[in-house]
């Protein structure tokens, strides 16, 4: 079960998934962000690779708000790196993973999956909470002890996290050595109507930054 927003990290994870020879079922989640850019891309992604399944779950975070992904908030442009770690960030959607786990839980506990990929990042991120380590350690174990699959079965369920202690130029280089096209994928949280990433949100000032530090080129459509 890999969860698969249309990202760059999100499609990294599930090459790899491929890769290590795992048959993949995707699920994405149409949760009332900014745009539905990232779920298109999502679609092609996971046809591109070849998913058994591809299942986008509809919720509504909105209903909370709480981010500038799920409100009228802006979206804060053009900050520095150093910015950026001085504090959890506006784009933050509270409790986002332990959400979208929960629904991959249930769907691998229906499907009998005992793995599921989530490409969250500790080194190069925004400083998401649910990002970290511990707190992936802290699901898994919520998780073997909260199903039936989990109680009953001699094999336990188990989160994979390929991405997380890797800078998001190590990303990059791991995707184009495992033929991802970059093109394929949305990581802005701001497009254009066109689905053209805006450059300036933290998350495109990243994913450039790991292009240039990667030595390459990002083939994915900017607005500016």
């Amino acid at each position: 079960m890999v969860l698969l927003s249309g990202g760059l990290d999100s499609t990294t994870c599930l090459a790899y998934a491929k890769k290590q020879g795992f048959d993949v079922y995707a699920i994405s989640f149409s949760y009332g962000q900014r745009h539905t850019h990232e779920l298109d891309c999502a679609r092609k992604i996971a046809q591109h690779f070849g998913v058994i399944q591809h299942q986008i779950v509809e919720i509504d975070l909105r209903t909370f708000g709480g981010s500038a992904l799920t409100s009228d908030m802006e979206v804060p442009k053009g900050r520095t790196t150093s910015e950026m770690e001085n504090e959890i960030p506006i784009t933050y959607v509270p409790a986002r993973n332990t959400i979208f786990l929960s629904y991959a839980l249930a769907l691998a506990e229906v499907k009998s999956a005992k793995d599921i990929f989530i490409g969250v990042n500790a080194v190069d991120y925004s400083g998401y909470p649910d990002c970290r380590p511990e707190y992936i350690e802290a699901f898994q174990k919520m998780a073997n002890l909260a199903t039936k699959a989990g109680v009953t079965e001699a094999q336990e369920l188990t989160i994979h996290t390929p991405l997380i202690d890797l800078k998001k130029s190590e990303i990059i280089r791991m995707g184009m050595n495992l033929g991802v096209d970059y093109g394929m994928t949305s990581t802005c949280y701001d497009p254009n109507e066109k689905g053209q990433a805006c450059g300036q949100c933290d998350a495109c000032i990243l994913r450039l930054k790991g292009f240039e530090e990667a030595g390459s080129k990002d083939n994915a459509p900017y607005a500016n």
